[in-house]
C-alpha cells in the first residue's frame, strides 16, 4: 500500500514519508516487498532474519527514524516489513519508525539522531542497545527475530 502516503521534504531531515489521509492504530501504511538481490548490512538495508539483510522496494528507505515513532514493523508472509501505525496518524503527519525495530545492531548511523523528540536517545541505535522499557513500549511492532536475538544475547551474557 502506498496510495495513502507520499514522499516529501521533511524539514531538516531530508526526504520523508507523509500521510495523505488519516490512519488508525494497526493500519498498514506500507506493504514490505523485498528486492530479490542478496546484500549485506548497509545503511538502507533492513535486517530480515537473524543473519540476513535485504532492500525493500518502493518508499521503505524514505521513512525517517524517530525515537518517538508513530509506526512500527510487522513481518509479512514474504519476510518483508510492513510499516504499521502504532497509534492514530493524522493527514499531513510524517510517518516514522524506530530503526531499532528492524535491526539488532545499527552500525551505519554514526552522527547524532535528529528526531528532536523529548525522549530522543541522542543516536540511532539497534534493538540490542534499547532500554528495556522502550522494548516493552514497542511490543507487537518489532521484527520477531530481534526478540529471539535478545533472548540469546542475554543467555550468552549469563554464561560468561
Amino acid at each position: 500500500m502506498t496510495s495513502g502516503i507520499e514522499e516529501r521534504i521533511a524539514h531538516g531531515r531530508g526526504q520523508g514519508v507523509f500521510a495523505l489521509g488519516s490512519f488508525r492504530k494497526g493500519d498498514i501504511l506500507y506493504l514490505g516487498m523485498l528486492d530479490d538481490r542478496p546484500i549485506g548490512n548497509h545503511s538502507h538495508a533492513s535486517q530480515i532474519s537473524k543473519t540476513g539483510f535485504g532492500f525493500h522496494k518502493g518508499l521503505s528507505s524514505k521513512f525517517n527514524h524517530s525515537c518517538d515513532p508513530n509506526c512500527g514493523i510487522i513481518l509479512n508472509e514474504s519476510g518483508g516489513h510492513n510499516i504499521v501505525a502504532m497509534r492514530d496518524i493524522a493527514a499531513e503527519d510524517e510517518a516514522t519508525y524506530d530503526y531499532a525495530m528492524r535491526n539488532f545492531r545499527i552500525e551505519h548511523f554514526t552522527s547524532s539522531c535528529g528526531c528532536g523528540h523529548a525522549n530522543c536517545r541522542g543516536s540511532i541505535t539497534g534493538w540490542k542497545d534499547l532500554p528495556q522499557q522502550r522494548k516493552e513500549d514497542y511490543a507487537g511492532f518489532v521484527a520477531p527475530y530481534l526478540i529471539e536475538m535478545d533472548v540469546e544475547s542475554a543467555a550468552d551474557r549469563k554464561q560468561t
